[in-house]
């Protein structure tokens, strides 16, 4: 297949080079490679349906992740976003997983190894992640229910060695108390009613900030509703939140955890120091984004 570059594309299609460079960050050019930050079209590819000025204007962070989803688009945003945030938020509680290993999951479906010995664990709950992902993509303007919160866990446990326990419950609320960070969080038997609140307030709210969305993740993880996985939940759902709303999301990786605990910890006393340390996240976020030219 012969390649041409996005000057004699856009000649071809009879538009401006920054548009056939905006229609291949968006995932909407089949088969277009990017090669460093030159872009490599096939001759042969379709002229992306042009869409009216109002809705080109209106195209959001999760409206490119949901196409290049829809159209297995590798290399972009949503490709970035799969490896980063999974491995990140899987290592945080404590997978031994490398960030290679767990882009080569994500690329080929298989894991290769040498002289090394893998928890089984972490490899299913890697995998399972990705599912996670793919679901909060797909529901992010669907209001947040205590349904789509179980189906998270539902499918982040499913198939590791806690779903074999019969005190575990997979995609249901904890069974026997438990806590985080030598805190308490709430018994079994108060779970249930604190998150019909929790989540009643929340979704009462029309418009969601940054702010209200961290105020949710710190009362949800202090409640701890699941016998494990409450990180990485609490995490997707911020992240869906975000994009719903259409907030830079961010992730939270392995320099920024122990000021993402403190945050948890001290946010009835200070609010300053989650927000601060989420802030930072978005800025690396944003730099993917700009990496990748999507406005924000």
């Amino acid at each position: 297949m012969r390649y041409i570059s996005v000057r004699e594309m856009a000649k071809k299609w009879n538009m401006s080079e920054r548009s056939v460079r905006n229609y291949c960050t968006q995932g909407r050019v089949q088969g277009a490679i990017l090669k460093g930050k030159t872009w490599s079209i096939p001759e042969n590819a379709e002229k992306p349906e042009r869409l009216n000025k109002k809705k080109e204007s209106q195209i959001t962070l999760l409206d490119i992740l949901q196409d290049q989803k829809k159209n297995k688009y590798s290399g972009g945003i949503y490709h970035k976003t799969q490896i980063d945030l999974t491995y990140n938020s899987n290592h945080i509680e404590g997978s031994r997983l490398t960030y290679d290993q767990t882009r080569y999951i994500f690329e080929t479906n298989t894991i290769g190894v040498e002289n090394e010995v893998l928890n089984v664990n972490d490899i299913i709950e890697t995998v399972n992640h990705f599912r996670c992902v793919d679901v909060i993509i797909d529901n992010a303007k669907a209001t947040l229910t205590e349904k789509l919160i179980k189906e998270l866990h539902l499918i982040l446990k499913t198939g590791t060695s806690d779903a074999g326990k019969a005190w575990f419950s997979v995609g249901d609320y904890k069974k026997l108390p438990n806590e985080v960070g030598g805190m308490e969080t709430a018994l079994p038997e108060e779970v249930n009613d604190k998150m019909k609140r929790l989540l009643s307030e929340y979704n009462s709210k029309k418009g969601k900030t940054l702010e209200d969305i961290l105020e949710f993740h710190v009362r949800f993880e202090h409640i701890h509703p699941f016998q494990d996985g409450n990180g990485r939940v609490g995490r997707l759902i911020m992240f869906k939140e975000c994009l719903k709303y259409n907030i830079v999301p961010f992730i939270i990786d392995d320099d920024l955890k122990i000021f993402y605990y403190r945050g948890l910890k001290e946010w009835n006393q200070e609010r300053g120091y989650l927000i601060d340390t989420c802030l930072a996240a978005q800025d690396k976020y944003k730099a993917y984004l700009d990496y990748f030219r999507i406005d924000y």
